[in-house]
């Protein structure tokens, strides 16, 4: 009778997939490398194929170990759902939370609003997961999402806050050697900062904002904060939120009148969770702590 491989096997899998070599996957691991080499050796004997081979470089995953990978990955992702939702069964704020939210959000906004939130329950733990991909709220990918575009419903607890005003923005040294564009029309004139490809996430701006259509980047980059920078250090001009150019007194507005992106902003959870302690209260701090910078816009646009 074959055995069910544990959970650890397919664990040690992944760290030795990611890595390469044994030795990397029980540092990661806290284990020793002979018990990295059983638990692989478990595994093929298991499902009756190699899963590595050895190369000057390391070990290379063979196609077996590529077929078997996404599910591992699933398996991973729902033993730290477990983990997570198992701990959260008590009704002091303990345990862990895991929030996505876009770059920008989760590296310039939100440290502000959960120092606090942490600082009044130190047993809470915060996983943040900053990037532009979507998380999946319904396989448990993340437990709060802060979206930058409306969720479905379905089993979920969804909360608008507003819109983040975009615009476009640069450094007074830029300005000074280029000048300041005083219609839209002389933007042809300057460097513009942007992304290097159309990802699902600039092509559902463009969707919603066609005005953004056919513009030249002189300066792109895939990440939003790799643009942020480049703005702030007076490469060109690009799009950023106004709230976070205001504290900044180096960045100009530029054509406020005339451009401006109303992003919207929702803060997600799924319906499961919404009793437990935990979430509740992250859940609450994120909405209140985002329609506070958002008041904060609305107010820096009428000074």
């Amino acid at each position: 009778m074959i055995m069910e491989p544990s959970w650890d096997f397919y664990r040690t899998f992944l760290a030795v997939i990611d890595h390469g070599s044994l030795s990397a996957a029980a540092r990661e691991l806290g284990l020793t490398q002979p018990t990295v080499g059983r638990h692989i050796d478990a595994l093929e004997q298991t499902i009756g194929s190699q899963l590595f081979i050895r190369s000057q470089s390391g070990l290379l995953p063979t196609e077996a170990a590529l077929e078997l990978r996404p599910y591992a990955e699933t398996l991973a992702s729902t033993s730290a759902a477990l983990l997570r939702t198992a701990s959260g069964h008590r009704q002091r704020v303990a345990g862990t939370v895991r929030i996505s939210a876009s770059e920008v959000i989760g590296v310039e906004v939100l440290p502000a609003i959960l120092a606090p939130l942490m600082e009044a329950h130190p047993e809470l733990d915060i996983e943040l997961s900053a990037s532009d991909a979507i998380e999946d709220l319904l396989n448990r990918e993340a437990d709060i999402a802060v979206r930058m575009s409306e969720p479905p419903q379905d089993a979920l607890i969804v909360q608008r806050i507003g819109d983040i005003p975009l615009g476009f923005h640069a450094h007074r040294r830029y300005l000074e050697r280029r000048g300041t564009p005083q219609a839209l029309a002389d933007l042809a004139g300057h460097r513009l900062i942007g992304f290097d490809r159309q990802t699902g996430y600039v092509r559902a701006m463009l969707k919603r904002f066609p005005m953004v259509e056919g513009i030249e980047f002189g300066f792109k980059a895939d990440s939003t904060l790799a643009q942020l920078a480049a703005v702030r250090q007076g490469l060109g001009i690009g799009i950023c939120q106004t709230g976070l150019a205001v504290s900044d007194p180096d960045l100009v507005h530029l054509l406020p009148e005339l451009f401006r992106i109303p992003l919207g902003t929702w803060v997600v959870m799924h319906e499961s969770i919404r009793t437990a302690p935990r979430y509740r209260v992250t859940f609450d701090a994120l909405v209140a702590g985002l329609q506070d910078y958002i008041r904060g816009n609305a107010r820096s646009r009428l000074k």
